[in-house]
């Protein structure tokens, strides 16, 4: 037998075996266990009874999450199908019910699902998928855009290298993720541009979901006096990449030392309050905080981690390699969800929009933690779209949530994919395909409708 499919083989035995306990079904049953079901019951707004009740237009919004259409039309052709074939009454496929549903659903019952989700998922993580026994969190940031519409320029406006009416409204969005199991845990949504809205301020409104014991991983952007003081009150660890400024700037050869290119050094708090402070927590923040700094894998780390025999450089360094797993978790959320391209045309139903699509994202990441587990590997080794693509395929089958006798099929073919472990891989930011060849939009829509009226179209590009 080739040794591929010998390994196949063992899994499957492996999930067969394992979902004969009385535990196998335990990640799975989240989604329709009585404190998830309770957590929904408590979320839903008053309503009468209507074609589309909230836990029918949670569900169709998700779908379209999933679907590579992502259209209302084609959310309401699947759901009057679906009537039909369950022997209900016909009902109409215009989209304006289930549009006047959406907008009824309340953001914050949908992002209090989520992050309630990503609770529970990473709670329920075993042991072996901690970092030294800790749960480590990832944080990271990324940008959003929405249609061009003047009550989304008001409220997300473009950047300022866009001229106007060339540009696309931004949010950025700052999520936390748990390392171990991919969910997220939270996530902060502000402005692109203007007071309030960078990556410092929206971690900031999300400390509280961290836990003592925590370690949390971040970029250089995150490496400032203040948060990393704000992190050790609470009793969380960090390791941060050093910044630019302050990394050309760093010498080994003061401090105590602790091995080659590895001191203990002492910051002094800043001598400038940020704008963002008030006095009275400036005034409270302590006057140094001891902090480490290593050379490892090419970069400066600067971590609270300051004993060299519990966390050596090379454990810092292994554990430095794995932020990358946030950028792709953000790329699973962007590209292979679609969120990289909003569709809703108000500021209210694109932030809705958002957390349906992280919403989405959770419920596939519960699905690869049971395969995981059943198959005895880590979820960071499956294949996200390839879940996602099951999921879509076992929906189209018309199995709906899968009964126990099926749970063991569906479990063994999202754990057949799993993704090469490629440290340091290093990618061109650069496409090969070339777009079609039309020259760019450089006026408004409306002046460019009014210069083809009169000389038609242009000519395409060679």
């Amino acid at each position: 037998m080739h040794p591929s499919r010998r390994v196949r083989a063992q899994q499957q035995r492996c999930i067969r075996n394992r979902t004969g306990n009385s535990d196998a079904y335990a990640f799975f049953n989240l989604l329709t266990g009585p404190e998830l079901l309770d957590e929904v019951e408590s979320l839903l707004p008053e309503h009468r009874e209507r074609l589309f009740p909230p836990t029918e237009t949670l569900s169709m919004f998700l779908s379209q999450a999933l679907s590579a259409d992502g259209s209302c039309q084609k959310a309401v052709n699947d759901a009057a199908v679906k009537r039909w074939a369950g022997s209900l009454p016909l009902c109409s496929t215009h989209t304006g019910g289930y549009c006047r549903a959406r907008q009824r659903l309340p953001v914050e019952m949908i992002a209090t699902l989520t992050r309630h989700t990503g609770r529970l998922l990473a709670a329920r993580a075993p042991a072996t998928w901690r970092w030294q026994g800790r749960p480590v969190r990832l944080v990271d940031g990324t940008t959003v855009a929405m249609p061009d519409t003047p009550a989304n320029q008001a409220a997300y406006p473009q950047p300022r290298s866009q001229r106007p009416g060339l540009g696309f409204p931004l949010c950025r969005m700052v999520g936390i993720v748990c390392l171990g199991s991919g969910a997220l845990l939270n996530s902060a949504i502000g402005r692109y541009r203007g007071k309030g809205g960078d990556e410092q301020t929206l971690l900031r409104s999300m400390l509280d979901t961290l836990d003592c014991g925590d370690v949390l991983l971040g970029d250089a952007y995150y490496a400032t006096y203040f948060l990393l003081c704000s992190l050790r009150e609470r009793g969380i660890d960090a390791v941060f990449e050093q910044q630019g400024a302050r990394q050309r700037s760093t010498d080994f050869r003061r401090g105590e030392r602790l091995g080659p290119r590895d001191h203990l050094i002492v910051l002094a708090k800043p001598k400038i309050k940020p704008d963002w402070m008030t006095q009275a927590d400036y005034a409270q923040a302590p006057d140094t905080l001891a902090v480490r700094e290593l050379r490892a894998g090419g970069k400066t780390l600067v971590t609270t981690l300051l004993c060299p025999k519990q966390t050596p450089r090379s454990a810092l360094k292994a554990l430095y390699r794995e932020r990358w797993h946030v950028e792709l978790d953000l790329r699973n959320i962007k590209t292979t969800l679609g969120m990289e391209r909003l569709s809703c045309k108000t500021p209210a139903m694109a932030i809705k929009e958002i957390w349906v699509y992280l919403l989405a994202y959770n419920l596939i990441r519960l699905m690869m933690a049971q395969a995981a587990l059943l198959a005895e590997t880590l979820p960071r080794q499956l294949s996200f779209k390839h879940t996602v693509q099951i999921w879509i395929a076992w929906g189209h089958c018309g199995m709906g949530t899968p009964p126990d006798e099926k749970l063991c099929g569906l479990f063994v073919l999202i754990a057949q994919q799993q993704v090469g472990d490629r440290p340091g891989r290093i990618e061109p930011r650069a496409i090969k395909r070339r777009p079609k060849p039309f020259p760019l939009l450089t006026q408004p829509r409306e002046q460019a409708r009014e210069r083809v009226r009169k000389y038609g179209h242009p000519k395409k590009l060679k």
